[in-house]
């Protein structure tokens, strides 16, 4: 095991190692869905075999930005909308890392977005945890790419006249290889989602449903529920790009007619990921690029020079 990689013998994992000692008690408003990410991840870790040390948990900013305060792994704090593009890095210098991003649905779907379409189609190893509660919380309230058409807010106090953003169809039409929804009120379900998503071998999305009783009123608590992989009413095959889409576009419409629908919309499991065809390609060493730090017989060598050698 090297000093960078935390990589160890596999062992038994207790779901208390993830509660940092330092600050163990969220400070989310009360009722905040929040609550249900954090004790989801916190149960799914312990199913895929990672220890704190073994994990990176990349935040963005807003409520959902202090994630990786109540999370005992190695963190990184980004800036607004960019805690893609550092996952991103991480994964690539050190493939054996599990990679958590997160961020809001502004930071995520807003700011972000551009980030988000790329790391689906290049099918980045990882999983993306978006808080989605319909709003701008952190800023107290302003209408977010997800917010209903109508919906009324310090921004747009005559009522948004945008329709929202449809994250799940985003997703798959970017790339994704692994697409689910689920929500803060459905904790059995998100720990299940959380654990297959970090489980799969590529880009996994997971549009997370988290009610915000101080700023989002209307958004109420997203129930009841329905699992649409479970439910008699609804048929599809998630392995099949054609029925997930189909289903995805029922959900998305749906949520804004009082009917939640949750459950993994989409997966693909045989397309390799971003370092697999790199690796394939001879464009990615097999061994990570952070062993390097610790090889002291490397000869480094700068890409500059690699440019430079074609044209003397």
């Amino acid at each position: 095991m090297s000093a960078f990689t935390g990589i160890g013998e596999e062992r038994e994992i207790e779901r208390e190692e993830f509660t940092p000692g330092l600050e163990p008690q969220p400070t989310w408003c009360p009722g905040c869905g929040d609550f249900g990410v954090l004790k989801a991840l916190k149960g799914a870790m312990p199913e895929v075999g990672r220890t704190p040390d073994e994990t990176l948990l990349v935040t963005g900013i807003g409520c959902s930005g202090k994630l990786n305060s109540y999370f005992e792994s190695y963190g990184f704090h980004t800036i607004h909308g960019r805690s893609l593009p550092v996952a991103r890095a991480a994964k690539v210098a050190n493939p054996g890392v599990e990679v958590v991003a997160a961020g809001g649905d502004g930071d995520g779907y807003g700011i972000g977005g551009n980030h988000f379409m790329h790391t689906a189609r290049e099918n980045h190893d990882m999983l993306y945890i978006v808080f989605n509660n319909e709003i701008f919380g952190l800023t107290k309230g302003q209408t977010s790419p997800t917010s209903p058409k109508g919906h009324k807010s310090k921004t747009q106090p005559s009522g948004s006249a945008k329709e929202p953003i449809r994250p799940l169809s985003l997703a798959l039409t970017s790339g994704a290889s692994f697409v689910a929804r689920t929500a803060a009120v459905n904790p059995n379900q998100a720990q299940r989602i959380l654990t297959e998503a970090m489980e799969h071998d590529g880009f996994a999305h997971v549009d997370f449903l988290t009610q915000c009783p101080t700023w989002n009123k209307d958004a109420k608590q997203y129930v009841p529920y329905i699992d649409a992989n479970e439910s008699d009413d609804y048929d599809f095959d998630p392995t099949n790009r054609a029925e997930a889409q189909e289903m995805m576009r029922q959900t998305e419409e749906k949520l804004y007619e009082g009917e939640v629908l949750t459950g993994i919309y989409y997966r693909d499991d045989d397309r390799p990921s971003y370092g697999q065809e790199k690796r394939a390609i001879g464009e990615m060493p097999e061994e990570p690029l952070a062993e390097r730090y610790f090889d002291d017989d490397y000869e480094w060598e700068r890409s500059a020079d690699l440019l430079l050698d074609k044209h003397r």
